[in-house]
């Protein structure tokens, strides 16, 4: 009964801030000060007689306008058949930009079209960083030239750039000589290089952007609700005219299965890539609008570049443009451009990474290997390209946004770019007013501040530290994730039981995503493991491998907080990993070794991997097992954990029958020959287990070179000749991890 009283006191507190809002005439304030919970958020859409706004779609766009919509004093509605930003939204390149490309274009082919939505970026750009500090942040990004006559070409084209932005320019593009070009980037390709220009763009963490704005909208008092399917258009009578329009929408919650009527004085299809679905609701006739394509891109370790500058490559070997940028402490690198079909879950195929890899080792020094194994994460967005309905040319694209409004009143916003959604949004709902005759003001988002940005500070995250006892590292991830709200994750935190930290339990260890922000994203709607390893933090977008094994805790947690039983968190770990293994990745990498894997190793090279082999396989059955290596380890004085052990084998035992084979580890030693595999912990296991049977060393086995305990002299200078010998990991994670003696893997 208790409970039920805190629900309806709860719904009566979100009813009566929408129809404040819906009153007030400007605001000053959010009228939540946190979101409301999202059973909170049901009942309304529920309860409300009529909202004047409904969007569909959870995306930037949609979100977008919800925002807009609410803070002009609209009661406005918005609901999402995934999660927030679980399509093209939170897939993109990270970038906050206008588009250099879209300028070169536009002044070759003098288009004004392209021109304007340049400019138009800009301006979204700066107010984009403006109103999300914590978020988002300016890059500088290198554009390396390898003949004499580029260098006034790009260079007039980037002052340009730079023009164009007027006042809006984040910092002034400037030519660097080879020499600094290879201070700044060392890993370039030095061979015909003539200098470099550096411009300044954006880079924003888009998935926990898209989440940011959604956050704010509910805090205005939009009622916004993930997980809740539109399953067909509701449509009334005019009584004057005795045409029908559009009323609201049927709505899923696809939780639970309940469905119930949203009604609206105007409904706005924000769906994307769905556009063309949305609008068959309305009108089965409709012609298609979308042209989906797919881009792909990959993440790779953080030494692939530098910390703070990224890498442009303007003319691919098909023509297409490729951007190798920092993101996360790892690099991203992509994006491809080619025709799609329409899915809930794009998969990136083999061909784009292996195209993407072959652009980034034309850029790199012969020195850096680019290597297939290096492949942390892949991932396909699915851009929403779109012809303007109203166009006489119905076959051309339109590269700005278009702005449809079909017969019976339904409201489509398609195209356009992620830099462009709050424009985007305000030309939406401008056309909502007009059409539908809403009272409202001008748009009021220019300037507001996402959650999480007001209060914001660079140094905010020292007070983490001092205050609570958090590690650096964690801090700074906190503060740049959740901005002011970072307090309230770090009331979370669970005591470590360590002298230091004193607080936050990591969910793993080489990444700073602790288990209090999986109670907190609880609070931001996350709903299933997926939004947690994929949105609320990025985990499974920067290690497939690393977000595989969070996945287990991350379960457990979700389960305490939400009330799953056994049933529903092994459905909950199952779908997660089958989010992994097909939409990031994690099927390419897997398939690198498989038991079909070709055996193309010389006869030396067969012979010493044979020795290696029966150094633990002392009885010569042909295979190893985790007693055989706990009798090696033994020897030489060396404990591990036999969990951690079966890991180690089962990465290797392909066949999957418990034991490694003969030829199971000559298939792991020739495609790591190849590059199609790295960080194998067994292959440096055995590797470094052998050299030292009698010198006792103690040996690593972290996933990514590294892992149990040697505190023995030059500890951390041998990891890092190694791991910088085998490019395993990052030397940014050499404190965490711990030594082996240094030796050539294939030795």
């Amino acid at each position: 009964m208790s409970e039920l009283r805190s629900q309806q006191a709860s719904t009566s507190f979100v009813l009566v801030n929408l129809a404040y809002v819906e009153a007030a005439e400007y605001f000053t304030e959010p009228v939540n000060r946190e979101p409301p919970s999202r059973e909170a958020q049901i009942l309304t859409l529920k309860n409300t007689p009529e909202f004047d706004i409904l969007v569909i779609g959870g995306g930037a766009t949609g979100s977008g306008c919800a925002l807009d919509a609410v803070t002009r004093g609209l009661k406005t509605a918005l609901v999402e058949r995934d999660d927030f930003s679980s399509g093209t939204s939170s897939r993109s390149t990270k970038l906050i930009h206008g588009g250099v490309r879209y300028l070169q274009k536009a002044i070759m082919k003098l288009d004004i079209e392209q021109y304007r939505m340049v400019k138009e970026a800009l301006h979204e750009r700066a107010n984009l960083l403006e109103i999300a500090p914590h978020l988002s942040a300016p890059l500088p990004i290198m554009l390396p030239i390898y003949k004499w006559w580029q260098l006034p070409y790009y260079w007039v084209g980037i002052k340009l750039y730079d023009l164009v932005a007027g006042s809006n320019c984040l910092k002034s593009s400037y030519v660097l000589s080879k020499s600094r070009a290879l201070e700044h980037f060392p890993m370039l390709q030095k061979d015909k290089l003539v200098g470099a220009i550096v411009y300044y763009d954006g880079q924003h963490n888009d998935a926990r952007m898209n989440l940011a704005i959604a956050l704010t909208a509910a805090r205005y008092g939009a009622a916004t609700a993930n997980y809740m399917e539109v399953v067909n258009l509701l449509k009334k009578t005019d009584p004057q005219t005795g045409k029908e329009h559009v009323s609201g929408a049927r709505c899923k919650d696809v939780l639970t299965g309940q469905e119930f009527d949203v009604r609206a004085k105007c409904v706005i299809n924000a769906t994307g890539p769905f556009t063309d679905s949305v609008r068959k609701m309305d009108d089965k006739n409709a012609a298609a609008i979308c042209q989906p394509s797919a881009g792909v891109h990959i993440v790779m370790p953080g030494y692939y570049s530098p910390e703070s500058m990224g890498l442009l490559d303007p003319a691919t070997s098909d023509g297409r443009v490729i951007f190798f940028l920092p993101w996360q402490k790892m690099t991203i690198a992509g994006t491809t451009d080619t025709p799609t079909d329409i899915t809930q879950h794009p998969i990136p195929s083999e061909e784009d990474i292996n195209f993407i890899l072959n652009e980034v080792r034309n850029y790199l020094s012969c020195d850096v290997e680019v290597r297939r194994g290096d492949v942390l994460a892949a991932w396909s967005g699915i851009r929403p390209l779109v012809t303007d309905p109203k166009s006489e040319d119905t076959q051309s694209i339109s590269r700005n946004h278009v702005v449809d409004i079909s017969e019976s009143g339904l409201i489509t916003i398609a195209g356009g770019k992620w830099t462009t959604y709050r424009s985007m949004a305000e030309d939406t709902v401008n056309a909502a007013i007009k059409i539908h005759n809403l009272k409202a003001g001008p748009s009021r988002t220019v300037g507001l501040f996402l959650q999480g940005g007001k209060d914001w500070s660079p140094t905010l995250y020292i007070r983490l530290v001092q205050d609570y006892g958090l590690e650096s590292e964690v801090a700074q991830h906190l503060a740049a994730t959740y901005g002011d709200k970072a307090f309230e994750v770090a009331k979370m935190a669970s005591v470590t039981g360590k002298r230091w930290p004193i607080v936050g339990v990591r969910l793993v260890s080489e990444f700073p995503y602790i288990e209090a922000e999986v109670k907190y994203g609880i609070k931001e709607y996350a709903c299933t493991a997926v939004d947690m390893i994929s949105r609320r933090t990025r985990l499974a977008f920067l290690n497939v491998q690393a977000a595989e094994e969070a996945l287990p805790r991350i379960v457990e947690l979700m389960g305490r907080e939400l009330n799953w039983d056994d049933h529903k968190k092994e459905e909950e770990l199952e779908t997660a990993k089958k989010f992994l293994y097909y939409e990031m990745g994690y099927k390419s990498r897997s398939e690198q070794l498989t038991d079909r894997t070709e055996i193309s190793l010389l006869p030396s090279d067969i012979d010493r991997y044979k020795k290696r082999f029966h150094k633990f396989d002392a009885d010569q059955k042909g295979f190893i097992t985790i007693v055989d290596v706990q009798r090696v380890l033994e020897s030489i004085n060396v404990q591990m954990d036999e969990n951690t052990l079966h890991e180690i084998l089962n990465e290797v035992d392909l066949n999957k029958n418990g034991q490694v084979e003969l030829n199971e580890f000559l298939q792991l030693m020739s495609a790591i020959q190849k590059g199609r595999v790295s960080g194998s912990r067994l292959a440096i296991l055995m590797k470094t287990a052998e050299e030292n049977l009698e010198r006792r060393v103690p040996i690593p086995v972290d996933r990514s070179c590294g892992g149990f305990s040697s505190r023995g002299r030059n500890g951390k200078e041998k990891l890092e000749k190694i791991c910088d010998t085998h490019k395993a990991v990052d030397l940014k994670l050499v404190d965490s991890i711990f030594v082996l003696k240094e030796s050539d893997l294939f030795k």
